[in-house]
């Protein structure tokens, strides 16, 4: 892994910022090395992701979106819990959740530390799985490093409204950008591949976040789904938003959702005949948001943000 990276473009916002080995000065303000907040087996994904024994999820710290309303943005916009690791450390945390009987590793927010993870992952072949899980944020050349690394993608597509990505999210080309890297995903893992319990083992989920005030959103969402996407790319509904971060600042996305809204958007998926998952409401607690405490990490020959 580079000690350096001069003039980073690995997410689309192109900074060309110069990363080192413990900080960076563009717009995740992350350096060279992962720094991940936890790594453990978590039971609350798809039910082909987590399974029966849990998904191992490695949370990044850090982010290239920044979303106002983010659930993780203790470690993802106030970067309050991290350790650095080497990819060497990052691949030995791989094996152990492995050793505690996890479907697959379930890399989360990956983004910005992508040189240092596809160099974890070329040090040992894992056994199970590798679930790229992303804001679908991503540059197509960066995506491209990770060819034959991942083995299920699983991103949001957030926006359809440039204005409302760039409201929420500070980024305009969100919907272009999330676009072009979907396609690339779905060339990459072609049709979902499922074993004999039912777990995923190639392909790729489009996750939908369905926002308070934005059905019209959603819906345009989906219809780019069925227009753009081959046959065997699923679809993830999710119904869990719940106010979070910045939320507050902005009084329309400062509620959960409603039934209606739910409905609507869930009728829209039925009537296009997309195939996945559909969330309940019920989804939307604070509760299933997990403690970001370092649990899963070495103790030794790392640095806490």
């Amino acid at each position: 892994m580079p000690e350096l990276i001069e003039q980073c473009t690995l997410c689309p916002r192109m900074c060309g910022a110069r990363r080192d080995a413990k900080s960076g000065n563009g717009f995740c303000r992350m350096g060279v090395k992962p720094v991940v907040a936890r790594a453990a087996l978590h039971a609350w994904e798809e039910p082909c992701i987590s399974g029966n024994k849990g998904s191992g999820t490695v949370f990044f710290t850090g982010c290239s979106l920044q979303c106002v309303f983010c659930q993780n943005e203790q470690i993802s916009v106030r970067r309050e819990v991290g350790r650095s690791l080497t990819p060497q450390e990052l691949s030995d945390v791989f094996f152990h959740l492995v050793d505690q009987g996890a479907h697959n590793i379930n890399l989360v927010n990956p983004t910005h530390f992508a040189v240092g993870i596809a160099e974890a992952l070329r040090l040992r072949p894992l056994p199970v799985p590798v679930v790229y899980n992303t804001s679908g944020y991503e540059r197509v050349e960066t995506l491209r490093m990770l060819d034959g690394l991942v083995s299920v993608y699983l991103p949001d597509y957030k926006y359809r409204d440039s204005a409302l990505a760039q409201r929420l999210s500070g980024a305009a080309d969100y919907p272009e950008r999330a676009a072009e890297a979907i396609l690339e995903m779905a060339r990459q893992t072609g049709p979902a591949i499922f074993d004999g319990d039912g777990m995923l083992q190639r392909g790729t989920i489009v996750r939908h976040l369905i926002l308070p005030g934005h059905t019209r959103n959603s819906i345009e969402v989906l219809d780019w789904i069925k227009n753009n996407l081959p046959e065997g790319v699923l679809v993830s509904l999710m119904a869990q938003y719940v106010p979070c971060g910045q939320a507050a600042e902005f009084p329309e996305i400062n509620r959960r959702i409603t039934k209606r809204e739910y409905e609507k958007v869930q009728q829209h998926l039925f009537d296009l005949g997309l195939d996945g998952y559909v969330q309940e409401r019920t989804s939307a607690q604070k509760g299933f948001i997990p403690p970001f405490d370092l649990e899963g990490l070495p103790p030794l020959g790392a640095q806490e943000t």
